[in-house]
C-alpha cells in the first residue's frame, strides 16, 4: 500500500471529488479512493458526500463561498438599539418577543437588555390609592409647611406662624419633637403567621433544604391604638376582640391620653402637646375635632390617603408585628400581656 500524501490542500482535493463525481463515481468510493491517498484526516465522509451534493446542484466553483457582512455575534449597536426601541415602547414585552421580532437568539438579547443596556424587570408597587393631582399637590404643601415648622423650631428660620392648621396658625414651638406624640391604630392577630423574609437562615450548599409551610392569619384579632413620642410608648388602649374603632370610641381616648402624660412626660401638658394622626374617619370626624378642642391641642395637618406619611408603620407596627411573627396566643389576655410588656 503506498504511503498517503501528507501535503495536501482544500482545493487539490476537491478538484479531485469534482473529477471523480464527474465521471459517475459514488460518493463512497470518491471518500475511500481519497482516504487511501492523502489519509484519514483529509475528508471525512460528510464533507466528501456535502460536496456531491453541491456539484450534483450545479456547482462548479472549488473556492469557499464569500462571507456576508453581517458580524459573527448580533451583538452589536444596531441590534442593541432596536431592543432598546421595543422595551421603551412595550416595557412588559418578553425576552422571546423580542427575540422573535427582531430574528435574534434569545440568549443574545438577554445579553443585551441585561448586561449592555443594563434593564432590570420588577413588579409595579402597589398603593392604595391613585392620587389626583389636588391630592399630590397638597401633599408636597403640607411636607413644606412641615419642613417649615422644623427649620423655624430649630432657628434655621426667622419665621413666624407658618403654615395653617385646624383652628389656626401653628403654634410658635421650640421644642417640636419633645412636644410631639404620634397615635395611631392597627390589627393584631392572636396568631401571627412568621414571613418569608424573618424565616431565612444562613445555610451551606450541602446543607439540607428548609420548609416552611404556609399559615394563615387567625380571624380572632384585637385593634391596638397606640400613642408614642421620641422616648417610646405613653399609651397603648387595646379594643375588645372584634371591635373596631370609631369617632365616638375615639373621643374617650384624649381622657386615657391625657392621664397616661402626667406621670411619664411631666411637664409636656403645661407646654403644649403637639398630636399627629392621620385623616382617617375617626379622627377627622366634626365630633373627634370638637371633642380635641376642649383639650387646646395642636393637630398636625396630614395629606388625604398618605400612609406612606405615617411614622408608625415604619418605626412602630413594622418591628411590632415581627416580634409577634411566629406567635400564637390562646387567649386575649396573654395577647394584651405580650403587647405590653
Amino acid at each position: 500500500m503506498a504511503t498517503p500524501i501528507k501535503k495536501w490542500s482544500k482545493l487539490k482535493v476537491r478538484a479531485i471529488v469534482y473529477f471523480l463525481f464527474s465521471k459517475g463515481t459514488k460518493p463512497s468510493e470518491i471518500h475511500k479512493q481519497i482516504a487511501e491517498t492523502y489519509g484519514e484526516g483529509a475528508f471525512s465522509r460528510s464533507i466528501v458526500y456535502q460536496w456531491c451534493t453541491w456539484f450534483g446542484e450545479g456547482r462548479t466553483s472549488l473556492g469557499d463561498e464569500p462571507k456576508s457582512d453581517r458580524p459573527k455575534t448580533s451583538t452589536n449597536e444596531e441590534n442593541t438599539t432596536c431592543v432598546d426601541k421595543l422595551i421603551r415602547c412595550d416595557r412588559r414585552m418578553k425576552i422571546r418577543e423580542i427575540a422573535l421580532k427582531l430574528e435574534i437568539p434569545k440568549s443574545t438579547v438577554h445579553e443585551i437588555v441585561h448586561d449592555t443596556l443594563g434593564y432590570r424587570k420588577v413588579s409595579a408597587r402597589w398603593v392604595p390609592k391613585m392620587l389626583t393631582e389636588d391630592h399630590k399637590l397638597q401633599r408636597v404643601e403640607i411636607s413644606q409647611r412641615l419642613l417649615q415648622r422644623y427649620q423655624q423650631d430649630n432657628g434655621d428660620e426667622d419665621t413666624t406662624h407658618i403654615g395653617v392648621g385646624p383652628g389656626g396658625y401653628f403654634q410658635a414651638n421650640n421644642n417640636l419633637f419633645d412636644n410631639l406624640i404620634t397615635g395611631y391604630e392597627t390589627w393584631v392577630h392572636l396568631n401571627t403567621p412568621e414571613t418569608k423574609r424573618d424565616s431565612m437562615t444562613w445555610k451551606h450548599p450541602s446543607s439540607p433544604v428548609t420548609k416552611k409551610f404556609k399559615v394563615q392569619r387567625s380571624a380572632a384579632k384585637m385593634m391596638a391604638a397606640v400613642f408614642w413620642d421620641a422616648k417610646g410608648v405613653i399609651l397603648l388602649d387595646i379594643l375588645p376582640l372584634g371591635q373596631c374603632i370609631n369617632a365616638a370610641r375615639y373621643c374617650s381616648t384624649p381622657d386615657r391620653l391625657k392621664e397616661a402624660i402626667r406621670p411619664k412626660r411631666p411637664g409636656l401638658l403645661r407646654r403644649g402637646v403637639v398630636l399627629q394622626h392621620d385623616n382617617a374617619t375617626p379622627h377627622s370626624a366634626n365630633l373627634t375635632q370638637q371633642w380635641l378642642q376642649r383639650y387646646g391641642w395642636e393637630i398636625l395637618p396630614h395629606p388625604a390617603h398618605s400612609p406612606d406619611l405615617a411614622p408608625s408603620d415604619f418605626h412602630l407596627f413594622g418591628p411590632l408585628k415581627r416580634h409577634l411573627g411566629g406567635m400564637a396566643f390562646e387567649t386575649e389576655d396573654d395577647l394584651i400581656s405580650e403587647l405590653r410588656n
